[in-house]
């Protein structure tokens, strides 16, 4: 028997990260200190696209590319940054910005939706 399941571990994670609303992220992203992060995996946002100016973390890669010692560090993803992460619907990246707070980066949040929220507002993607 599992000590947690998938459905406790996003409990807990959306009990302590921020989540954004699409119309919230509209008054986020221009800011120079955002950096927003697609944690889906490559096919996904090759197939479905992507939110403009995001950068491309894997949830499978993403300690390491958010960790400055490591070889596979993504420089645009630095503790210091407003981090906006979104998935397919918004379980991964839940379970991203926890991640990425317990590590401490200091400002962290989860698009709520995800990228099928971002599409069902009619947002551009690339």
């Amino acid at each position: 028997m599992l000590k947690m399941g998938f459905k406790a571990l996003l409990a807990q994670a959306n009990a302590e990260i921020n989540t954004i609303s699409v119309s919230d992220f509209d008054y986020l992203e221009d800011s120079p200190d955002t950096v927003v992060v697609d944690v889906r995996d490559s096919f996904e946002r090759e197939t479905e696209g992507a939110i403009p100016g995001s950068i491309h973390a894997p949830r499978g890669m993403l300690e390491f590319h958010a960790d400055p010692e490591s070889p596979a560090y993504l420089s645009a993803l630095y503790p210091e940054a407003r981090v906006i992460l979104y998935c397919g619907t918004g379980g991964r990246s839940a379970l991203a910005a926890k991640t990425l707070s317990d590590m401490g980066y200091a400002e962290v949040s989860s698009l709520a939706g995800g990228f099928a929220a971002w599409k069902a507002a009619n947002k551009k993607t690339i």
